[in-house]
């Protein structure tokens, strides 16, 4: 339990088929809600989102663009909490983790924590379970802070920039400005869910590319004010997933093979003319990084 106040920015997209469910565990839940603050930044909705988010009694703002990074600044703007939590509006989320996170972030010297992320791909394609088999072994997710759709961040760490930049992968760019001793993974879980179909993971891989690719041009061009990056991502390394993963776990031939024909296909997706990676940001987005 932490005494501290726990404001909780979401951003959403036309998330009315899902945000009642996340709302609800938030704050019908047991444990109760007391010293949270939810805001709710509705953007670019052409559904029930922000009227779903309303009836909860959770404040919501709504922009008029879709842009998470608009609905980010927006919020941002408004919130009062000495500890944020960025929360993507389908990661299912209790007060008690709220709590977990906040006390994490309240220990000195550390400046944003997540939990550890469990992918859900229950009812998923057996080529996206072979997938997942070796993305979520790859090493450049041990100690990072993205791909997991919830992030703590103290007052400290989110003075450190004065508003979100124009780029996708905004929890990459929260990674970049807190240093790898100023992070920590606590000891609880948060299910990411896995697509269903494999056409859906291909577009949401390319999507993940894409950010990935922004973002380090974002970062070669950065306004000095953005001081980036204090904790780089490591580079691009297309064997990872043979000399982390396969050589640790022969076992997993199948499943590399699947693994890789996705990565291409989803790369030709992402090279391909008229290829939009803003489209439909709204939809479950794990950042996967490009190894």
């Amino acid at each position: 339990m932490t005494d501290m106040q726990i404001s909780v920015i979401m951003p959403a997209f036309n998330e009315a088929a899902g945000i009642g469910r996340v709302l609800g565990r938030l704050l019908t839940s047991p444990e109760g809600s007391a010293g949270i603050e939810i805001i709710v930044a509705a953007n670019g909705c052409t559904d029930d989102t922000a009227a779903i988010a309303r009836s909860f009694g959770v404040q919501v703002l709504e922009i008029p663009a879709p842009s998470k990074t608009a609905a980010l600044n927006a919020a941002d703007r408004v919130v009062g909490g000495d500890v944020r939590i960025y929360l993507d509006a389908d990661t299912p989320a209790t007060p008690e983790l709220l709590r977990q996170l906040a006390a994490a972030v309240g220990r000195p010297g550390i400046a944003a924590a997540v939990p550890r992320p469990v992918i859900d791909t229950a009812g998923s394609t057996w080529p996206v379970r072979a997938y997942y088999a070796v993305n979520a072994r790859l090493p450049v997710f041990r100690g990072r802070l993205f791909g997991r759709g919830i992030i703590a961040l103290s007052a400290e760490a989110r003075s450190r920039f004065d508003r979100f930049p124009e780029i996708t992968a905004d929890d990459m760019f929260l990674d970049a400005i807190v240093s790898a001793d100023e992070k920590v993974e606590i000891d609880a879980v948060v299910p990411v869910r896995a697509p269903q179909r494999t056409s859906d993971l291909i577009r949401r891989l390319a999507r993940g590319r894409e950010g990935n690719a922004e973002f380090w041009r974002f970062v070669r061009s950065a306004p000095p004010e953005y001081c980036l990056p204090v904790d780089p991502v490591p580079g691009p390394s297309s064997w990872s997933w043979l000399r982390h993963v396969l050589r640790r776990s022969p076992s997993l031939v199948p499943a590399a093979v699947c693994y890789v024909a996705i990565v291409v296909l989803a790369e030709l997706k992402r090279r391909s003319p008229g290829w939009n990676a803003r489209s439909g940001w709204g939809r479950p987005e794990a950042v996967q990084v490009r190894r």
